[in-house]
């Protein structure tokens, strides 16, 4: 992906150009294209983080809802397979996947969101060592734990799409 080219793209192409960002939400992105021009992938990044900061809590929460569960099947974005599958998270085997299936329950049922962790660089204990430690907390606190992990979480794949699209690039040059 090209920021010039994202920069001059109409909004319905900038916000095709960076789905899978935030999950199942192109809402973030369409608002963010109101900001252009952006001068570097931080300043994109930002924006974007700005948008969510300035979410009405019923936007956040269905940005949080919109996340698939760690260590779960269901609905969820290219992007979450591969993050999960980098952690572990789709091999879980027999004991494994009941405890993560037990302890998600458990956690939803008191915040009424899934977990939500970037996921990207941590094990599978990691994350269920995470998880047990955050149940304990408020509400309050979660939820905005959960936003902030969505903002690395969408700080990796902008990453990951500006250089994966930059390598093919240069491999199409080469």
């Amino acid at each position: 992906m090209d920021l010039d080219c994202l920069n001059k793209a109409d909004p319905d192409t900038f916000t095709k150009q960076l789905d899978g960002i935030f999950e199942h939400s192109p809402w973030i992105a369409r608002k963010a294209a109101d900001k252009r021009p952006f001068s570097s992938i931080e300043e994109l990044y930002q924006a974007m983080v700005s948008v969510v900061q300035e979410a009405s809590p019923e936007e956040k929460n269905k940005l949080i809802e919109a996340h698939p569960r760690l260590g779960g099947s269901g609905k969820m974005t290219a992007e979450s397979r591969r993050e999960q599958e980098g952690a572990g998270l789709r091999r879980l085997k027999g004991g494994e996947a009941d405890s993560f299936t037990r302890l998600n329950l458990e956690y939803e049922k008191r915040f009424d969101f899934p977990f939500i962790m970037a996921v990207r660089g941590l094990t599978k204990q990691e994350i269920y060592a995470a998880m047990k430690e955050r149940i304990s907390r408020s509400k309050a606190q979660e939820s905005k734990t959960a936003i902030n992990e969505i903002c690395k979480i969408a700080r990796f794949r902008l990453e990951d799409k500006f250089s994966s699209e930059s390598d093919q690039t240069e491999n199409d040059a080469g």
